[in-house]
C-alpha cells in the first residue's frame, strides 16, 4: 500500500451508486479508524450518528434541505452517512470517565502516570476555557482530526466519500437531540461507492505546487 497514491487518487465523491453498499465487515474497519481516530491529550471530544438504511438516511437528509438541498442526493444514495458531532462541554466529571477508561485500558503501569496526565490534560483544557476561551472551537479541530482520518482510511479500502459541511447543524440538533445529549453537530461524511457518471471522478487533482507549500529548514 502506498499512502501518497490513496492520497491522489481518493476525491470528494459527487454522485453515489444508490445500489452499491458497503460490505459490514468493511464498515467495521470504517468504526474503528473513526474510534481510534488521535485527539489532542486523548480528549475524544466526539459522538457519530451513524445512517444506513433508507429510513435512517432520508432523516439525516433533515440538515440538507433549503439552501443545502444539492448535497441531498449524496446522503441518500450513500451506502452510509456519518453525522460527526463535537461534545458542548469538556467538564471534570467527563475527563475523570476519560482517565478511569485509560485506566481500566492498562495505561498506567506506573501510578504516578495517572496524576501525571490527569494534570497535563487538565492543562489543555483549561487554557483553551481560560485563557484562549475558544473550548468549543477546540473540541471540534479535534472532530476534524477524525475526519481525515476516516477519509484517508476510506480510500485505503477502496470506498469512496464526500465531507459535507453545507448542511445545517441546528436541524440536525433539533432531528436527533443533540443538544440535549450534551453534543453539536458539525459535519457529515458520505460513503459508498461512486456512480459512473460522476464528473469528478474523471478530473485530475489540483494542489499548489510543493515550492508554495513547504519551507524546508536547514
Amino acid at each position: 500500500m502506498n499512502l501518497s497514491d490513496i492520497a491522489q487518487t481518493r476525491y470528494s465523491t459527487k454522485e453515489f451508486d444508490a445500489t452499491k453498499k458497503i460490505p459490514a465487515a468493511l464498515f467495521e474497519q470504517i468504526k474503528q479508524l473513526l474510534r481510534f481516530s488521535p485527539s489532542s491529550v486523548n480528549s475524544q471530544p466526539w459522538h457519530f450518528v451513524i445512517a444506513e438504511t433508507d429510513a435512517a438516511k432520508k432523516r439525516m437528509s433533515a440538515g440538507t434541505q433549503e439552501s443545502f438541498i444539492f448535497n441531498e442526493p449524496k446522503v441518500l444514495n450513500a451506502s452510509h452517512v456519518i453525522l460527526l458531532c463535537a461534545k458542548t462541554e469538556i467538564d471534570e466529571a467527563y475527563m475523570a470517565h476519560l482517565l478511569a477508561q485509560e485506566e481500566a485500558d492498562g495505561r498506567f503501569p506506573d501510578p504516578a502516570f495517572k496524576t501525571t496526565v490527569a494534570q497535563g490534560r487538565a492543562r489543555f483544557v483549561n487554557m483553551h476555557r481560560y485563557v484562549f476561551k475558544d473550548v468549543q472551537h477546540w473540541m471540534e479541530k479535534q472532530v476534524y482530526l477524525n475526519m481525515g482520518t476516516i477519509l484517508l482510511g476510506a480510500g485505503a479500502l477502496g470506498v469512496d466519500a464526500v465531507p459535507i459541511e453545507g448542511m445545517d447543524p441546528q436541524a440536525l440538533n433539533a432531528e436527533f437531540g443533540l443538544i440535549e445529549k450534551g453534543y453539536t453537530a458539525v459535519a457529515l461524511v458520505a460513503l459508498g461507492y461512486r456512480k459512473e457518471s460522476d464528473f469528478n471522478a474523471r478530473l485530475p487533482k489540483s494542489r499548489l505546487p510543493e515550492e508554495e507549500i513547504f519551507t524546508l529548514l536547514d
